[in-house]
Order: structure tokens, then C-alpha cells, then sequence
């Protein structure tokens, strides 16, 4: 009896033991599933800040750059300047003349001051507008910068499209809807929608290489901006560079990362470009 007494006790120590251990064991795992789950988060954002940090070190790199060709462009009218001087005087030419052409210089160099400002302005408005329309998430997957008097966008892959895919996801419609908003508010641009792949090959049935990819993603952006948010199609132009315009090498996961994506590029309309060509004065 007494056996019997003590193999129970046993036995019910045991199963009482195992239970504690399997609830212990599910608390671990558990515990171990947040910890990953919030190291991801923390990887992901830490690649975005990177990334972020990556874009505004590129910005202030145009804007000196945009300066120095400044700088190049007064100096050469400076120098056109200086050479109608010298012919003048080396010519006899009559101090109305000479005056006339220094007063159409200063007027071209103020049309082209008015409208680079004019562009500048318009440019960062638009680049404002956009990036407070964006959420807080939306921004860690959404690059919008300026640079040479154009408005990049740059968008994520897994933002936009299934994985391995060219067909917009879900997940995008909001972002796309707010970036289409801005398109529209400003029609006096163009937009090019640009796709980029990392060097990873691709082989499916309708999707040969990275050229196809890049091609058919850009393609899915502009055609889902036309018919879902009535974007004019006249404004639109859609482009691959396949893997061969990286921002990074590929030799990295964050730098494939950044290399697949989606640029809508927006710029000033043709026009307006030939426009101030022709408004340039004639040299005699």
C-alpha cells in the first residue's frame, strides 16, 4: 500500500513538473518571439535612418555642386561681358550700343535668376507638401529629395509589389493615392517612373530578366496612377534600368535593399526649357 502511496506522489510530482516545464518552455518561446520580432523593427529602422542620413548627405552634395555651377555660369557671363567691353573699345563702338547689349545681357541673366528660382521654389514645395503628407511608416520606405532642379521619389520594392512580382500590392494604394494627389496638383510636370533591381537574376515565365522586371514594375506604377487616380497619361513615361543603375554595391543586403526600387521622377515640362533657350540673346 505504502507503494502504491509513494508511486503516486511520484508520478503526480512528475506530471506536475512537466507542466511547469512546458509552461516555462512556451513563456521562453514566447519571450524569445518578441525579442526577435523587436530586433527586426530595430534593424529595419536603424536601415532606414542609414538610408535617410545616405539621401541628405546626396542632397547637400548637389547643392554645392549646384552652387559651383553657378558660380561657373556668373563667371562666364562675367567674361562675355569683359570681351564686349574690349571689342567695343578696340572697335569704336557707340556707348548706346554698348549699353543696349549690357542691358540685354542683365535682362537674360535676371529671366534666367527669376526662373531658376521660380523652379527651385515650386520644387520644394512640392517636396514639403509630399513629405508631410506621408506618415511616420510611410516615410521609412519613402525617399523624396531634390536634386539639380528635379523631385525624386524613391519607393521601396516590398512597398509596392508582391515579392518577385511586377503587381502592386495592397499595402501601396494609400502612398501611391497621396503621390498621385501631388502629380496632379502640379501640371506643369512631367513624370517618369523609373524601376531598379539589384543584380540578383530572375527567370520566370513572363519575366526574363531584370530588364523585363524593372520595365514591368515601372509599367504597373504608371498604369495604376492613370486608372486609379486619373493621372493624364500625356504626363506619364514609364522606363527600367534593370540592375545597372545602383545606388550601392550589391554586395551587401541593405545595399540590394536600396537598389530595389521604384523612382517617379518629376521634372519641369520640356518646354519650358525651350522656351528659355529661345529667349536667350543672340551673340554678335
Amino acid at each position: 500500500m505504502k507503494k502504491k502511496v509513494l508511486f503516486a506522489a511520484l508520478a503526480a510530482v512528475m506530471v506536475l513538473s512537466s507542466c511547469v516545464s512546458k509552461k516555462d518552455l512556451a513563456a521562453c518561446q514566447a519571450d524569445n518571439k518578441t525579442l526577435t520580432t523587436s530586433l527586426q523593427t530595430a534593424r529595419e529602422d536603424l536601415a532606414a535612418k542609414n538610408a535617410r542620413v545616405q539621401s541628405l548627405e546626396e542632397q547637400l552634395k548637389a547643392q554645392k555642386y549646384a552652387m559651383a555651377e553657378q558660380k561657373k555660369l556668373l563667371a562666364s557671363l562675367q567674361q562675355s561681358l569683359d570681351k564686349s567691353l574690349t571689342n567695343a573699345s578696340q572697335n569704336n563702338v557707340s556707348i548706346e550700343k554698348l549699353v543696349d547689349q549690357i542691358n540685354e545681357s542683365n535682362l537674360y541673366i535676371r529671366h534666367l535668376v527669376e526662373v531658376k528660382s521660380k523652379s527651385d521654389s515650386l520644387n520644394m514645395v512640392l517636396q514639403n507638401n509630399l513629405t508631410r503628407s506621408l506618415s511616420k511608416e510611410e516615410l521609412k520606405e519613402v525617399d523624396v529629395q531634390v536634386l539639380k532642379g528635379v523631385v525624386y521619389i524613391s519607393l521601396a520594392d516590398n512597398m509596392l509589389y508582391k515579392s518577385g512580382s511586377y503587381e502592386i500590392n495592397d499595402r501601396a494604394a494609400e502612398t501611391l493615392s497621396k503621390i498621385a494627389k501631388i502629380i496632379t496638383d502640379y501640371k506643369d510636370y512631367d513624370v517618369l517612373i523609373e524601376g531598379n533591381t539589384d543584380d540578383v537574376p530572375i527567370s520566370k515565365t513572363n519575366i526574363r530578366n531584370n530588364w523585363d522586371l524593372s520595365c514591368l514594375r515601372a509599367s504597373s506604377v504608371v498604369q495604376c496612377l492613370q486608372t486609379k487616380y486619373g493621372v493624364d497619361p500625356k504626363r506619364l513615361t514609364a522606363g527600367g534600368r534593370g540592375e545597372y543603375n545602383p545606388l550601392q554595391p550589391n554586395d551587401t543586403e541593405l545595399g540590394k535593399q536600396r537598389n530595389r526600387r521604384t523612382q517617379i521622377i518629376i521634372t519641369p515640362k520640356l518646354d519650358e526649357f525651350m522656351d528659355l533657350i529661345g529667349k536667350a540673346p543672340q551673340a554678335e
